[in-house]
């Protein structure tokens, strides 16, 4: 099976290294090209990867082909590919965010399998998290077959397309969010005369170690509230700063930036 990706930004790059480390598949089953050739140069410098030298080439050599380009680019990528697309049959992904699955399809052949995928930020750290939805042509191990891949940098689950917008919110959007609450605890302790790198760096270090507990005790039935409940001691310190957070309104300004996302995302087409 080779796997093709038409564009070798960041994100390309990402998946590429991930799904080659991970032995999903092999470097030199993976064909890349990109507008900018020393993009793809660099990825065939640093993974073993094949280049094409144009997207038609990579389409008509390729059991499955990775739309990675930007959303305003999309349109005159799908465009030049639908006719190489309609010979070769590929399994066709893209990336590309907001873009639909009833788009994706209305561009390409009728009977061309398409699954839409949302990764997050952090699959540049092999962290990340996607969203993974197919079309009505496209089969139940096209759909898996793309989970396993995006898998390798992080993880990935099936989601129905109607969710895309809560998705995009709890995992596209909300890595700002862990980001700015990282940031929030560090400047509490600068104020208490910790200096920012180290207060960061313990924030940070603790907030992972937090979403890793979550993550782990789930499959014992221990839920978030639970691990809230084992640190907190009666009349204890993060008891205070639980409930000082709550009088702030900290639950609610997150659901409320949460629902915020969605509506936004739901205006823009998402």
């Amino acid at each position: 099976m080779l796997v093709g990706f038409i564009g070798a930004g960041t994100m390309a790059g990402a998946i590429v290294r991930g799904i080659t480390a991970a032995g999903v598949v092999a470097a030199q089953d993976v064909v890349v090209t990109d507008t900018r050739p020393e993009a793809a140069t660099a990825l065939r410098e640093a993974v073993g990867v094949t280049v094409a030298s144009s997207a038609g080439e990579l389409v008509a050599a390729c059991d499955v082909v990775v739309l990675a380009v930007k959303p305003q680019v999309l349109p005159a990528v799908l465009a030049d590919v639908a006719g190489d697309v309609g010979r070769r049959r590929p399994l066709v992904v893209s990336i590309a965010a907001g873009v639909s699955l009833a788009t994706l399809t209305g561009a390409l052949p009728t009977g061309t399998a398409v699954v839409r995928v949302m990764p997050n930020v952090n699959a540049m750290i092999g962290a990340g998290m996607a969203a993974v939805c197919g079309n009505d042509a496209a089969s139940a191990d096209d759909v898996e077959l793309v989970r396993r891949l995006f898998a390798a940098v992080g993880d990935a689950v099936v989601l129905p397309e109607r969710d895309f917008s809560t998705y995009t919110a709890i995992a596209g959007s909300a890595p700002a969010f862990a980001f700015a609450f990282i940031d929030a605890l560090a400047r509490g302790a600068v104020k208490n005369g910790m200096p920012k790198a180290l207060a960061t760096q313990i924030a940070a270090q603790t907030v992972l170690g937090s979403a890793r507990m979550v993550l782990e005790r789930a499959d014992d039935g221990v839920t978030p509230a639970d691990l809230v409940d084992m640190v907190s001691s009666p009349g204890g310190t993060t008891v205070a700063g639980t409930v000082a957070m709550d009088e702030a309104g900290f639950g609610p300004a997150v659901v409320r930036g949460v629902q915020a996302t969605i509506d936004r995302d739901r205006e823009l087409g998402g």
